[in-house]
C-alpha cells in the first residue's frame, strides 16, 4: 500500500467515522494510517475501521474506542481460519480490537508494522509506505484481474506490443527469412495464375470458335500441370525451410524460459504451481511453434494472394469484387468485439489445465501416501472437480468458436451467390464473357480459404499472445534474491556469521523472525533448537541467501551477503536436509552435482566419509547405477547418506544440517551421525535436530521461539538456566522413555 493510496483511504472515511473524530477532538489531517476492516466482532459481514495519529489509535466497529499508543504495550495480528484478528496487549492483557478476513490481511499486517514504528516515536516516511502486496485491480482501467498472480488486464492487453516481441527472435535468421518470402511470393503468384489460365484463356480464347488460341488444349493442360508441379516444389521447399527456422526459434525460446526459471528466487516457485510451469516451457512454447510454423507464415500467404486476387477481380470488373469484399468490414468488425472474449477465455483455460496438472503431479509423486491412506477414491474426486472445469471452459470455447466462425462462413458464402446472380445476367447482356465469369468465381472460391483463415487466425492470435505473455512474465520477473554487478568475490569463506537486527517474512508483514542478533565464529558449531514452526529452518534459509532479510543483515567474514558473489557464496556452503532430493542419472553422477569435475576417486572418497560406499558397492552397477525418480528405489538412509557424500565432495566451509537425521532407524542414525561429525569437523555449522540430544557436542545453543531468540548458550549453561531448552529437553526425555528409547 503506497502513501498516496493510504491517503485516499483516509480521505474518503465514512461519514460516521468523521463524526467519531470530531467528538474525540481529532482532526483529518492528523490521521497517519489506516485500515478497513470487512468483519464484525461476532463474524459477520460488516465494515470495521482502525485509525492512527501520532498518539492516538481509534477503533470503530459496533462502538468506538479510542486509546494511547502509549498504553498499548503491543499490537498484533492473529491468524484464525479464514482471517484474522487484531490484538492489542493493555496492562499485561491481550484484547481483541477487531477481526477481519483473508482480503484485509495484508492491510492490517501493513497497519501493524507503521503502528510499532509510530510507538517508538519515530516519523513515518515515504519509504515506509512501501509495500509489495499484490494489486487486484488494473492502475490504467480500474478493471479486477482474472488472475491477480497474472496482472494482465483485457482491456489493457498492449498485443501489439507482445507480438512484437514474439517476431523479435526472427530477424537473426534473415537468410531464412528472405528465401521464406521469396517462396511464400512465388507460390501466390503461381496459384493466382491457374484460375486465369483455366477460366479467361481456356473458355474465351482457346475452347471458343474464333479464339486466339483456338484448339491448343494439350499445351494449356501441360502449361496448368507444369505450374502446379512447380507451386508444389516451392511449397516443399518453403515447408522444409519453416519447419526448420520454426524449431530453431521455440529451441531459442525453451532454452531462454529454462534459464529465466533457474535465475529466479525460490519464493517465485513457492508462489507458483508444478504443473503451471511445466505449462509456461512446454505448452506455451508449443502454441508459439504453431503460431511460427502454420500461423504467421500462412497469414502472409494468404494476405498476399487476397491482394493479388483482389487486383486481378478489380480489373476484370471492379462491381463484382466489390461485392465479394462486402462482408470483409462486418467480419472485421465483428472478431474486434470478439478478441477480448476470446483472451480471456483462453487465459481462464490455461489455469485451469495448470490446477489439473498440479494435481496430478501430487497424485503421482504422493501416489505411496494416496495408497497407504486408502485415498483413491477422493484422489479420482478431487481430479474430476478440477478436470470439470476445465470440461467447462473447452466446452464454452468451442461452443462460441464453433458458433461464431460458420456464421462468418455464412456470410461469406451469401456474397459468392450474389456474384453468381449478378455475373450470370452480365453474361447474359452480353456484359462479360463466360470465360471472365469463370475465372471470377474461381478466384471467389479461392478467397473463402483465406478468408476462412483469416477468420480463425483471431484464434491463433489470442492463443499465442496469452501464451507469450506468459512466458515474458517469467523472462521478466526480477528474482527477489539477485546478484550485484559489482559483487565481491570471496574465493574462500573463513566462516565468520553474524546475525544483526533481521527481521524476514515470507509475505509482506507477516514476519517470522524477529530482531535476531547473534554472532558465530569461524569452525564453531551452532544447534538451533525451538518447537515446530519457531523459525529453525527459516533461519538457515536467509543465512544461505535463498531469501533476501528487508530487514537487518547477515554478514559473513564481515561482509554483508548480500554484497558476496551467489557463486562463491553457494559454492562454499553445504546443505544436508531432511528431506533429500535425488536427481535421474547414476549415483556417482548425485554425489558430484555440486562438483561436477570431481575425479572417481574423490566421488568414493567422500561416498566412505559419509558411510555409503559399502551399500553403494552391493547395488547392481554400483557407481553407475541409475536413480530412478526422486530416487524412489533407495532407503531414506540410503538417500541422506548419498546427500552427505555430495556435501564432503564439496567441501564447504559453512554447513546447514537441517534435521539431517530425522524419520531414520536407530542403525541408520548411527551411520548417519559418524558421518556428520566427520564433515563437522573444522567448519561453521548450523544444525537443526529433532533429537535435543545429538546436540550436546555443539559449541552454542540458540533457541527460537515464535522467531525470536529465547535462549543463547552452551547446553550446560541452559540446562542450569532451566528455561525453555531444559523444558524441550525434559519433556523430550520422557516421550522417548515412553517409546522405550533411552
Amino acid at each position: 500500500m503506497s502513501n498516496i493510496i493510504m491517503d485516499e483511504v483516509i480521505n474518503n472515511l465514512p461519514e460516521n467515522i468523521y463524526q467519531i473524530l470530531k467528538l474525540n477532538k481529532i482532526e483529518k489531517k492528523d490521521l497517519l494510517i489506516a485500515a478497513k476492516g470487512d468483519l464484525d466482532s461476532d463474524g459477520n459481514y460488516g465494515a470495521s475501521w482502525v485509525l492512527a495519529t501520532a498518539t492516538d489509535m481509534i477503533v470503530a466497529t459496533e462502538k468506538s474506542l479510542i486509546y494511547h499508543i502509549e498504553d498499548i504495550e503491543d499490537l498484533s495480528n492473529e491468524k484464525v481460519i479464514a482471517g484474522g484478528l487484531l490484538v492489542a496487549t493493555i496492562a499485561g492483557l491481550d484484547s481483541i480490537l477487531c477481526s477481519f478476513s483473508n482480503t484485509c490481511a495484508r492491510d492490517f499486517g501493513f497497519f501493524v508494522k507503521l503502528f510499532k514504528k509510530l510507538k517508538e516515536g519515530k516519523e513515518l516516511s515515504p519509504e515506509d509506505f512501501e509495500d509489495n502486496e499484490m494489486p487486484m485491480f488494473c492502475p490504467k482501467c480500474r478493471t479486477r484481474y482474472d488472475d491477480p498472480a497474472r496482472k494482465i488486464c483485457p482491456k489493457c492487453f498492449d498485443k501489439r506490443a507482445i507480438f512484437l516481441r514474439v517476431m523479435s527472435y526472427l530477424p537473426k535468421y534473415k537468410i531464412e527469412l528472405f528465401f521464406m518470402l521469396l517462396c511464400m511470393f512465388a507460390s501466390s503468384i503461381l496459384n493466382i495464375a491457374i484460375p486465369y489460365i483455366g477460366g479467361n484463356i481456356l473458355f474465351d480464347k482457346v475452347l471458343k470458335a474464333g479464339g486466339e488460341y483456338y484448339g491448343e488444349i494439350v499445351f494449356f493442360i501441360m502449361l496448368m500441370f507444369v505450374i502446379k508441379l512447380v507451386a508444389t516444389a516451392v511449397s516443399i521447399i518453403y515447408g522444409r525451410i519453416n519447419s526448420s527456422l520454426t524449431a530453431r526459434v521455440i529451441f531459442d525460446l525453451k532454452t531462454e524460459i529454462f534459464g529465466a526459471l533457474q535465475r529466479l528466487s525460490l519464493s517465485f516457485y513457492n508462489n507458483n504451481q508444478t504443473g503451471t510451469l511445466m505449462n509456461n516451457v512446454n505448452g506455451d512454447a508449443m502454441h508459439l511453434q504453431y503460431f511460427f510454423h502454420d500461423g504467421a507464415p500462412y497469414f502472409i500467404v494468404n494476405f498476399i494472394t487476397m491482394v493479388g486476387i483482389f487486383v486481378v477481380m478489380i480489373t476484370m470488373n471492379w462491381k463484382l469484387a466489390l461485392i465479394t469484399i462486402l462482408p470483409i468490414p462486418i467480419i472485421i468488425y465483428i472478431l474486434k468485439g470478439f478478441f477480448p472474449k476470446l483472451l480471456v477465455m483462453f487465459n481462464r483455460m490455461f489455469r485451469r489445465g495448470g490446477n489439473l496438472n498440479s494435481i496430478i503431479n501430487d497424485s503421482l509423486n504422493g501416489s505411496r501416501v494416496v495408497k497407504a491412506f486408502g485415498k483413491e477414491a477422493s484422489e479420482v474426486s478431487r481430479f474430476s472437480k478440477t478436470n470439470d472445469g476445465v470440461y467447462q471452459i473447452n466446452m464454452d470455447l468451442g461452443q462460441m468458436v464453433q458458433t461464431a466462425f460458420p456464421l462468418l462462413y455464412l456470410m461469406m458464402g451469401f456474397s459468392g451467390l450474389i456474384v453468381w446472380g449478378y455475373g450470370s445476367w452480365l453474361v447474359v447482356n452480353g456484359e462479360m464473357t463466360f470465360g471472365s465469369l469463370i475465372t471470377f468465381t474461381g478466384y471467389g472460391a479461392m478467397l473463402i480459404g483465406p478468408l476462412q483463415f483469416m477468420t480463425q487466425i483471431t484464434q491463433w492470435w489470442s492463443d499465442c499472445m496469452n501464451s507469450a505473455s506468459r512466458i515474458f512474465e517469467i523472462m521478466d520477473t526480477v528474482p527477489e534474491v539477485e546478484e550485484k554487478s559489482d559483487a565481491i568475490r570471496i574465493p574462500s569463506i573463513k566462516g565468520n556469521v553474524e546475525i544483526k537486527d533481521v527481521s524476514f517474512g515470507y509475505e509482506p508483514n507477516n514476519p517470522v523472525l524477529h530482531n535476531l542478533n547473534f554472532k558465530v565464529n569461524s569452525g564453531e558449531m551452532i544447534g538451533i533448537v525451538g518447537h515446530s514452526g519457531a523459525g529453525k529452518s527459516t533461519l538457515t534459509n536467509i543465512i544461505t541467501r535463498l531469501y533476501d532479510v528487508k530487514e537487518g543483515a547477515i554478514n559473513i567474514d564481515g561482509i554483508n551477503i548480500k554484497d558476496l558473489s551467489l557463486k562463491d557464496l553457494h559454492s562454499q556452503i553445504g546443505m544436508v536436509l531432511q528431506e533429500t532430493f535425488l536427481f535421474i542419472g547414476t549415483v556417482a553422477e548425485n554425489i558430484a552435482y555440486a562438483k561436477p569435475e570431481a575425479t572417481m576417486k574423490e566421488i568414493i572418497e567422500a561416498a566412505k566419509v559419509a558411510n555409503a560406499h559399502d551399500f553403494i558397492l552391493e547395488l547392481p552397477e554400483g557407481y553407475d547405477t541409475i536413480i530412478g525418480s526422486r530416487g524412489k528405489n533407495f532407503s531414506g538412509g540410503e538417500k541422506q547418506r548419498i546427500s552427505i557424500a555430495r556435501a564432503v565432495l564439496l567441501n564447504p566451509n559453512i554447513l546447514i544440517l537441517d534435521e539431517a537425521t530425522a524419520s531414520l532407524d536407530t542403525e541408520t542414525e548411527k551411520l548417519i551421525q559418524e558421518a556428520l561429525e566427520k564433515l563437522i569437523k573444522g567448519r561453521t555449522t548450523f544444525a537443526i535436530a529433532h533429537r535435543l540430544s545429538t546436540l550436546r557436542n555443539a559449541d552454542r545453543l540458540v533457541v527460537i521461539e515464535k522467531g525470536k531468540i529465547e535462549e543463547l548458550g552452551t547446553h550446560e549453561e541452559l540446562i542450569r538456566s532451566k528455561g525453555t531448552y531444559y523444558k524441550l529437553l525434559q519433556k523430550q526425555k520422557e516421550a522417548l522413555k515412553l517409546q522405550g528409547v533411552s
